[in-house]
């Protein structure tokens, strides 16, 4: 059953409310009346039944989410914040001032899953209705991909094998299947002749380790194959059984690898850096408004497609959020390919000649005010958790691409609104100053 949100306005002769003890013209606060949270309420009150106990109120867990990514903090370090902080609980549609926790940390997760990448797509949206006027005054968009990289280890031979002999002995534990031998002994010295396998006296050591390892490791699997399919309990664990499998089959220049069991989707992904070669996660696509650093469009894929090949998805959710087509859509080299879609025109740095000196400038110009999103996916990695996601699957991605989007627009709404109050400010003493002065 949806539970209500409490009415801020109303009074109380025995309790201060939070409009008594907070200060109304922090930024927080005006964005707080700038969101529609009765829209999201709304939208989000056909997923709840109309029976059983009340759940805690939309835009409490929407609020949470928003100041989760805003502040970049962990599901558990958000709600430990916000008993403190009079603010985060008027965000979130406090009406007095709580000594206690709003819910559990898992509560963000089931919420997460309730509403899904259509529901943060919602608040997303609101992030852009904030900057509505900014999107009439552009028709260029500018468009970039960068790796989201996943919550996992650098992956190796030695630590996938090893994970699928410890979890092979760890089914067989939970089923009372008995194993022909559990190898926990030889796991252990396999690993140690594994150490500083790159030194040259110990290459020809750590190679043979390593076949070794992953000759246990298909032998546990196939042991474990055999009993499962005895008792008749295969299709418990056929998925993760595929996995086993698919690892133990892979060779080194194979493509379409597993680098992850608990996240066979991960890809591996190379963007031309010194410093990291390699990342291992999902390519993410985002679109912005030159000059005004909004994000309007947001968009992942599984692989590692060309990047001319992730323009039309994205071009479509900017339509989809924003419902305008731009003209322009300016993108760097790694583009090149494609000319238009449909009604955008791909505008990429080219070497060829141009009709006059105008259009030489003109395209010149914009390629570099392509540039500037390139900080702006620098602070959604640094500050807005994009830089490592904690989410699962490929459902976690976009919800955490969204979600490092939406807040870098709310962001930029507080900024907004700061610098409104200190030009106020200075209006309303500038001349006063000026007069004492003299």
């Amino acid at each position: 059953m949806l539970g209500k949100s409490p009415n801020q306005n109303q009074m109380n002769l025995f309790k201060p409310v939070l409009k008594q003890i907070i200060n109304p013209q922090d930024p927080l606060v005006i964005l707080s009346s700038e969101i529609d949270w009765k829209k999201l309420e709304d939208e989000f009150a056909p997923l709840y039944s109309n029976t059983g106990q009340p759940s805690c109120p939309v835009r409490q867990m929407a609020g949470l989410l928003i100041l989760k990514q805003l502040f970049n903090k962990g599901d558990e370090t958000v709600i430990e914040s916000w008993i403190h902080n009079p603010y985060y609980q008027f965000f979130c549609g406090e009406q007095f001032f709580q000594w206690e926790k709003p819910c559990d940390p898992s509560d963000l997760v089931h919420f997460r899953k309730r509403i899904g990448e259509d529901g943060i797509e919602k608040i997303f949206t609101e992030s852009v209705n904030l900057h509505k006027h900014k999107l009439d005054q552009c028709n260029e968009v500018l468009i970039d991909t960068t790796v989201q990289e996943k919550n996992v280890t650098f992956p190796t031979d030695v630590k996938l094998h090893r994970k699928i002999i410890e979890q092979c002995n760890g089914i067989a534990e939970k089923e009372g299947i008995s194993m022909r031998q559990s190898y926990t002994r030889t796991l252990k010295e396999i690993l140690l002749q594994n150490r500083f396998a790159h030194h040259p006296r110990r290459k020809k050591q750590a190679r043979k380790a390593k076949k070794r390892l992953r000759t246990i490791a298909g032998r546990q699997f196939r042991d474990l194959d055999r009993n499962l399919e005895k008792l008749g309990i295969k299709d418990r664990y056929i998925d993760k059984l595929d996995i086993f499998e698919r690892i133990l089959k892979q060779r080194k220049n194979d493509s379409n690898k597993i680098y992850s069991i608990h996240e066979p989707t991960v890809s591996c992904i190379a963007k031309g850096k010194a410093h990291k070669p390699y990342e291992f996660g999902t390519k993410t696509s985002f679109a912005t408004l030159p000059k005004h650093n909004i994000v309007v469009g947001v968009a992942c894929f599984q692989g590692n497609p060309h990047d001319s090949r992730t323009l039309e998805k994205t071009l479509d959710h900017i339509k989809r959020i924003s419902d305008k087509i731009f003209e322009e859509a300016i993108a760097d080299r790694g583009y090149r390919g494609i000319k238009s879609i449909g009604a955008t025109k791909i505008i990429t740095p080219e070497n060829g000649r141009y009709q006059n000196e105008y259009q030489s400038n003109k395209r010149r110009k914009q390629c570099r005010s392509r540039a500037a999103i390139e900080p702006i996916i620098g602070h959604m990695k640094m500050q807005y958790r994009l830089g490592r996601n904690y989410l699962k699957g490929t459902r976690g991605d976009i919800i955490n691409a969204l979600m490092a989007a939406a807040s870098i627009n709310f962001k930029s709404r507080l900024r907004e609104i700061k610098e409104n109050l200190l030009l106020l400010l200075l209006i309303l003493f500038y001349p006063k100053m000026q007069k004492v002065s003299s």
